[in-house]
Parts: C-alpha cells; sequence; structure tokens
C-alpha cells in the first residue's frame, strides 16, 4: 500500500513539474527584451573619435598654481584690502597660552576596578587575578589582557602590576582588603 502512494505522488509530481515548464516555455526572455531595447539605442555624435595627443600632452605638463584660497573650506580667503586694513591697524598682543600639562607617566585603573584577590592553580599555571566591577568579576593570568585596554604582567602578594596597551604606560594596583560581610 505504501508503494503504490508513493507512485501516485511521483506521477502528481512530474505533472506538476510539467505544467510549470510548459508555461514557462511560452514566457519571452529576457535577451528579447534586451535586443528590442538595443534596436531603438543611439550612440552619441562623437565628430572624431581618435585620441588627440596634443591636447592630452598639453593638459599633462599644465601645473597647478595656487591662488591662496584652500579648496577644502567654504571660507573666501581675505582681500589684498582686508588684509592691508589688518596690517595697518594695531593689533592687541596675542594671549600668552600655557603650554600643555606633561603626559601621564602612570596609568591607571578606573576608580570603580578593584583588586581584592588572587589564587593559583596547583599544576603550575601562573597566578591568578581577581577584579571586581560592581557586579561582574574578572579572572585574569599574567600576560592576559583585562578590558581590553590593559595587560597584566605581573600578579605579586600585594599588588597588580600592568601596562595599558594604547599608550604603553606601566602601573601598578594594591590589593585592595574588603570587610567581612556584617554577621547575622
Amino acid at each position: 500500500m505504501r508503494q503504490k502512494h508513493q507512485i501516485i505522488v511521483l506521477v502528481v509530481l512530474v505533472g506538476v513539474a510539467a505544467l510549470i515548464w510548459g508555461f514557462e516555455w511560452r514566457k519571452p526572455t529576457s535577451t528579447t527584451e534586451r535586443a528590442i531595447f538595443s534596436q531603438d539605442y543611439k550612440g552619441l555624435a562623437v565628430e572624431n573619435p581618435q585620441i588627440r595627443w596634443q591636447e592630452l600632452e598639453r593638459a599633462q605638463k599644465t601645473e597647478y598654481q595656487s591662488n591662496g584660497r584652500n579648496p577644502f573650506s567654504i571660507i573666501a580667503p581675505p582681500s589684498p584690502a582686508d588684509v592691508q586694513k589688518t596690517n595697518d591697524a594695531k593689533l592687541p598682543p596675542a594671549p600668552v597660552i600655557p603650554p600643555p600639562p606633561p603626559p601621564p607617566t602612570r596609568a591607571f585603573l578606573p576608580p570603580n576596578l578593584k583588586y581584592f584577590g588572587y589564587g593559583t592553580v596547583p599544576n603550575g599555571t601562573p597566578r591568578r587575578a581577581f577584579f571586581t566591577d560592581g557586579e561582574d568579576e574578572f579572572i585574569v593570568s599574567e600576560g592576559d589582557t583585562l578590558l581590553g585596554r590593559y595587560r597584566i604582567l605581573k600578579i605579586g602578594n600585594t599588588n597588580v602590576e600592568f601596562q595599558e596597551i594604547s599608550s604603553g604606560l606601566p602601573g601598578t594596583t594594591p590589593l585592595e582588603e574588603q570587610a567581612a560581610p556584617p554577621s547575622v
């Protein structure tokens, strides 16, 4: 019985495929539509399609001469009369701008990130440092990165030495003792 159903389904599917193929056979293809479009095409009226070598050489030999205007700015340059007026008028002395502060020599972790402990695994792996950022906790080994910004260099008993990846500045952070939770 099952084989009869399979044969009936196969015959129905072949019939449907034949109907679809027949309908598609009668439709015009897109190549005939393209052929109709290309019959109406009119090319550009070009007098002489040859390369004009003299004009090409002349264009290659020209040099840019600036008129003082910045082509990337919408502000027009001052006119010579404006420049002369500015030179004639006595301008007050320019204010002295203090130099920028020197760049930092040490890197610091964000204030919400706390180093609260370290640990080791008995099979000789490097130490692991434990950091907390409010609800989140991070466990990193020496050589790992913390938050994608800091590379952990050395994990000590009382502090962690790290390096800020973007600037290369070294830094240390101390082990922070946390108070015990209140007893019930």
